[in-house]
């Protein structure tokens, strides 16, 4: 049996047509599926980015206000901090006040029995006594009082410069001038200890311009140092010389001397513990720091030298010199003593009754009338009943104080007796202030009863 094979059937154009569009649709189709699927993967990304950026906002907001608020706290502290500052300056500066009130009123309250004291030793001195003990008592007793009065001036002093109240009465003074006054101030307590003090005046007239009261005080603070620190019958010495346009002066003992590892802190306060941490030597430690400052303020420099300890030491003052034209000393002048030394009529007025007495005493023993007043008024009823020729007031007085007093005076005298300021303030403007007030001299507590005894010498009676 013969096969038949039938022959392969072609497709017509339409069909192939529809064929070939059947397959463009499935293509079409899968391409529509793959960008539905590529679009489905960027929506579902920025979906997530969104998230994060969602979260990021969040996290970013809460940081944010973390930070406000501690923008804020910081702003409360500094706010809290600059009041408490401003109170500390206020406080500070009321502190500051307190004191510069306080430390004058301390100097003259504890001036005040120093004076009656010293008048005391002067008048047991007066009256003569062969008891050797009697006598050394005297000048034990004179030494301390002076002592203690060095300490407050120091003390006082430094407060004054620290805080920038020292003031200068600058004049034209002779080097030698405040050398022997400083010398004189110092000899006491050289002579108590047995000490050998040897002086070398400058041969030329130098001079420079200088308070010659703190000039004096610088010296006599590194006498007093040279003394302190050299053992009884030791040997000090004080020199001048000219160095081209200075001064140089020196101090110079065969004492403790100054170990190497002290040497840079001498001039600071409190120095002396360096060398005596006993405190055997006494005394507050700022003598050389008010020497260095009271130097400086005049345009000088202070040193120190020394070998080491147990070698002595000393002190370089270096201070410039006037010009020649310039360097005429002002001598402040002093009325001659009235010949014969006659009596004078004074009237002291004066609120410590120990000070009023032991001053009649001196005065007194000198051959002087003396009436006495505890008070500014009862000072200003006394001196128009006495008409006395010189009146002694003190400044610190209850109801009316010293200032009242003279200007009371001068209202209501048509002449005013030679006044005298004899006062426990000692600062510059005090000084100052009463001289202003019409005071003709201003003492300050404790006086030597000689230096009064010499100033109401000077005065002719009224």
């Amino acid at each position: 049996m013969s096969s038949h094979r039938q022959p392969a059937q072609v497709p017509d154009g339409r069909e192939l047509v529809e064929r070939e569009d059947a397959l463009a649709g499935r293509e079409h189709a899968v391409s529509e599926r793959e960008e539905a699927a590529r679009l489905r993967e960027q929506l579902v990304a920025a979906r997530e980015e969104a998230l994060a950026a969602r979260e990021e906002a969040e996290r970013a907001k809460g940081e944010l206000e973390k930070r406000v608020v501690e923008l804020r706290e910081a702003n409360e502290n500094l706010v809290v901090a600059a009041i408490r500052e401003q109170t500390a300056r206020e406080l500070a500066a009321r502190s500051s006040r307190i004191k510069d009130e306080f430390l004058p009123m301390l100097a003259h309250e504890l001036r005040n029995p120093l004076a009656p004291i010293l008048n005391a030793v002067d008048l047991l001195n007066i009256r003569e006594t062969q008891d050797p003990q009697l006598i050394r008592i005297h000048a034990l007793i004179k030494r301390q009082v002076r002592q203690m009065a060095r300490l407050l001036d120091d003390l006082l002093d430094l407060s004054r410069i620290t805080t920038g109240k020292m003031f200068l009465q600058k004049r034209p003074v002779a080097v030698a001038e405040f050398m022997e006054a400083a010398i004189e101030t110092a000899q006491p307590q050289i002579d108590a200890r047995g000490q050998s003090l040897t002086v070398v005046l400058p041969s030329d007239p130098l001079c420079v311009d200088g308070d010659p009261d703190r000039l004096t005080q610088v010296l006599s603070n590194l006498l007093n140092n040279a003394s302190k620190y050299t053992p009884a019958g030791g040997a000090i010495s004080i020199s001048a010389e000219q160095r081209d346009a200075r001064v140089a002066i020196r101090v110079a003992d065969n004492g403790s001397g100054i170990a190497a590892d002290v040497m840079p802190h001498i001039f600071e306060l409190f120095a002396q513990e360096f060398r005596s941490l006993a405190r055997s030597q006494g005394g507050l430690g700022i003598g050389l720091t008010v020497a260095r400052d009271l130097t400086e303020m005049h345009g000088g420099t202070i040193e120190a030298h020394s070998e080491g300890a147990g070698k002595g030491s000393e002190f370089v003052v270096m201070l410039p010199l006037l010009a020649s034209a310039q360097s005429e000393p002002i001598v402040e002048s002093w009325p001659a003593p009235a010949a014969g030394g006659e009596a004078r009529r004074i009237v002291v007025i004066e609120d410590n009754v120990d000070a009023c007495e032991m001053l009649k005493s001196v005065l007194e023993m000198d051959g002087h009338r003396v009436s006495l007043a505890f008070g500014g008024m009862a000072g200003v009823r006394l001196v128009h009943e006495v008409r006395p020729d010189i009146v002694i007031c003190d400044i610190g007085l209850p109801e009316m104080d010293g200032y009242a007093v003279i200007a009371r005076l001068r209202e209501q005298q048509e002449t005013m007796p030679f006044m005298v300021a004899l006062t426990g303030y000692g600062r510059a403007e005090d000084r100052m202030r009463a001289l202003a007030a019409g005071f003709d001299r201003y003492l300050v507590k404790p006086v030597a009863s000689q230096t009064l005894l010499d100033l109401i010498s000077g005065q002719r009676g009224g």
